[in-house]
């Protein structure tokens, strides 16, 4: 339908030049993932709605610094940005892609305190590590903001009803397009293309209230410069937001000359003619051809609303169907009045037994529109309705409003503070917060795929898996960390289920840089690292702006020992998020296998920072401190490694290996006897266990141990160092050491 849309607007713009219907045209352009074409649109415009459009579009072109100077214009630093809270959203963004921390920080906490659902927001305030705690942020302040919002959208509202009911008329036949005049047409130039695409969202049927003619078009789109006063003898198109056609103003008179019904009695006055009947006639049979079928055509639209069970009420047999949305006085035999729903008023119904009724529509819950099937047009019963619509409906609704604040961020504090806990690595804290969540929520795809991202960073494979699992069958569409599950099942050394997963993701979206990521990561565990290279650079390609991509695509350069590569990779990472720490950790690797151990230490800190309880991290940065001959710094690392994972044999070898270093050779047996319960199939352990039986002299035990690391079949690299081993068994540590130089 956005080609369909897209078209029209092309129309609209054609007859009626403006930057309000260039907006509306950019926007279809823009649902239809044609950023270019809006860009192209909107360039130069200067309404505040254009600009943001235009730096949307900018966005998703990667012209940041063009985003930003729509925005922002660099000569107007203290002009409002356009959009309210989504604009200092998506300046958030700009600034924190343009490595601006600070700026954006303070932009997305704007937009939170501008708009406290804007949960994008805070998970962009988690990812830069800079979110306050989710109880203060979704707190009472919070509510009272929504609470203040939706007032102030009720009298916005209600205020613009009001200025509409000033010009819209409900003659004794309805009017369409050919009751206007050419003149007219060409001057309606400044109606607000908003409002026609707001008011678009649903049809009242228009039958006349009289019971005469009905020659109305649903089809008809108002001009978009047309004034208050222009438009006032003019019926709107049938919507079902800003027009009210029963309501407690509304007014009937008498004559045929006169107009039936004016829906603002505060502002009465009569119907303006704009040219005599005979230009009428003449306008009319020159846009239609035969009234005859525009009426069958509107009556069938008509009767397709009619007999609509969902969205409408029978009056015909005297049953409400849509009962169970309302409140108040319940009627058994009610008759709907032609009316039009409209948020915050209420449901307008008359007992044809009893009197008038009144029900409360919770809009909330349903959007409808109903319409009469009896065109009974009493003025006595219609100025009844008017006096007696109570004010209770508004009391109702702002405590509706307030319980359904307060319930929506109860549950969003939960899901914050679980969130911001898992981007800082609290990951238990983290799973801790997530139990909290009901059932129905905590069995959602997003929510089981943060549990498994929580279990993947604290080295829990399994449970990451069996999360990410009940994640794929809660949401079997969404592809939400499918990344770090095939990342998992790689781990895992899960081949079978990797492929499959990778064929699913590829079946269910190839344009996602995750189904990439995972076809990568399958191809990487087969060894084949050039095809898996292309793979993560295909999801590069898709979005280059995301970080895991780049970083899977610097673990394949690294392993093809294309280091070069595999630093630009890694920097590009971290060029989208600076707390991405696979990436620091990624070029600590990198330097440490160059032998720059300064450099590696200095990235291995910075992840190290970043994510304080890595067991993996820890580890390295010890190994890169022992390098330096930090051994006292290199050994509490080790001890902190292995208290943060008992299960990770990586800190105890290195702990083993700094003991030796300093001739602690009791201390590192002791470590190595444990490390072999945890490990007893590596023979890296039994040929460090040979080496240090060597050099204290213990020859026999130093070549059992020899033997039994060849046994359990080393990499070719290892087995050569030990075979060396094995020939120097019996020469001194210090003649070995000046044979090496």
């Amino acid at each position: 339908m956005y080609r369909n849309a897209i078209f029209m607007c092309e129309r609209l713009c054609a007859e009626f030049p403006s930057e309000t219907n260039l907006q509306l045209l950019a926007s279809c352009y823009l649902q239809n993932n044609q950023s270019h074409c809006a860009y192209y649109i909107l360039k130069g415009t200067h309404m505040a709605q254009c600009r943001y459009l235009f730096a949307l579009s900018c966005f998703q072109m990667d012209l940041l610094n063009e985003a930003e100077a729509a925005l922002r214009p660099p000569n107007e630093s203290s002009a409002e940005v356009p959009n309210g809270a989504a604009g200092h959203y998506l300046l958030g963004l700009i600034y924190r892609y343009t490595d601006r921390r600070q700026n954006a920080i303070h932009h997305f906490n704007q937009a939170l305190s501008m708009d406290p659902l804007l949960w994008a927001a805070y998970e962009e305030l988690c990812i830069l590590g800079a979110a306050e705690e989710a109880t203060s942020v979704f707190s009472e302040g919070a509510s009272l903001c929504i609470e203040k919002q939706y007032m102030h959208d009720e009298l916005s509202s209600k205020s613009s009803q009001a200025s509409s009911d000033d010009h819209i008329v409900v003659p004794n036949r309805s009017l369409g397009v050919e009751d206007v005049s050419p003149r007219q047409l060409k001057d309606m130039h400044g109606y607000d293309v908003r409002d026609i695409s707001r008011n678009y969202h649903g049809a009242a049927s228009n039958q006349p209230l009289n019971g005469g003619p009905a020659t109305f078009s649903f089809y008809n789109t108002p001009s978009p410069m047309a004034t208050q006063s222009q438009l006032s003898g003019v019926a709107p198109p049938p919507i079902c937001r800003n027009a009210q056609l029963n309501g407690p103003n509304l007014r009937a008179f008498g004559a045929d000359s006169s107009p039936r019904s004016v829906v603002n009695s505060a502002v009465p006055g009569p119907r303006r003619k704009f040219v005599d009947e005979g230009k009428l006639r003449k306008v009319s049979e020159r846009l239609f051809s035969d009234s005859r079928q525009r009426r069958s055509m509107r009556l069938g639209g008509e009767s397709l609303v009619n007999t609509n069970s969902s969205a409408s009420v029978a009056s015909g047999n005297g049953t409400n169907h849509s009962s169970k949305y309302l409140g108040g006085p319940k009627s058994s035999s009610v008759v709907s009045r032609s009316v039009t729903i409209r948020k915050g008023q209420s449901w307008a119904s008359e007992n044809s037994d009893e009197g008038a009724h009144y029900d409360i529509y919770d809009d909330s819950r349903l959007d409808i529109t109903t319409s009469s099937s009896s065109p009974r047009g009493d003025a006595r019963s219609l100025e009844q309705e008017g006096a007696a619509r109570p004010s209770g409906p508004v009391v109702v609704s702002g405590s509706r409003v307030a319980a359904g604040a307060s319930e929506i961020l109860g549950l969003l504090m939960i899901l914050g503070e679980g969130y911001r806990l898992s981007c800082l690595y609290r990951c238990q804290d983290a799973l801790d917060t997530y139990i909290k969540l009901p059932k129905k929520h905590y069995n959602t795809g997003w929510v089981l795929s943060q549990v498994g991202k929580a279990y993947f960073e604290m080295v829990d494979y399994m449970e990451a898996d069996s999360a990410f699992s009940l994640a794929r069958l809660a949401s079997p569409y969404s592809l939400e960390g499918m990344d770090i599950h095939s990342t998992v099942l790689y781990h895992l050394k899960e081949d079978m289920k990797l492929s499959y997963l990778a064929q699913e993701l590829i079946s269910t979206d190839r344009l996602a840089p995750q189904s990439w990521c995972a076809m990568g990561n399958c191809y990487s565990l087969q060894k084949d690292h050039e095809t898996a290279l292309k793979n993560f650079q295909r999801a590069v390609q898709l979005n280059s702006r995301f970080a895991y991509a780049h970083t899977l695509c610097g673990h394949e350069y690294v392993a093809l020992e294309d280091f070069e590569n595999g630093i630009k990779s890694y920097r590009s990472a971290l060029q989208i998020d600076s707390r991405h720490y696979n990436a620091w950790h990624g070029l600590g690797m990198v330097y440490l296998r160059q032998e720059k151990f300064e450099f590696s230490e200095h990235h291995f800190r910075l992840a190290f920072q970043i994510n304080p309880r890595s067991s993996v991290i820890m580890s390295y940065l010890g190994t890169a401190l022992h390098t330096l001959k930090k051994n006292k710094e290199a050994l509490e690392m080790m001890e902190r490694a292995i208290l943060a994972d008992k299960k990770n044999p990586l800190p105890l070898y290195q702990k083993a290996n700094i003991l030796v270093s300093v001739e602690n050779f009791e201390g590192a047996l002791a470590v190595l006897e444990e490390l072999k319960e945890f490990a007893p199939r590596e023979s890296s352990i039994y040929a460090l266990m040979g080496r240090i039986y060597k050099r204290c002299n213990m020859y026999d035990k130093a070549m059992l141990h020899f033997g039994l690391a060849l046994d359990l079949k080393p990499s070719a690299t290892d087995v050569a160092v030990i075979k060396a081993a094995i020939e120097k068994l019996h020469v001194p540590d210090e003649l070995e050491d000046e044979d090496a130089l």
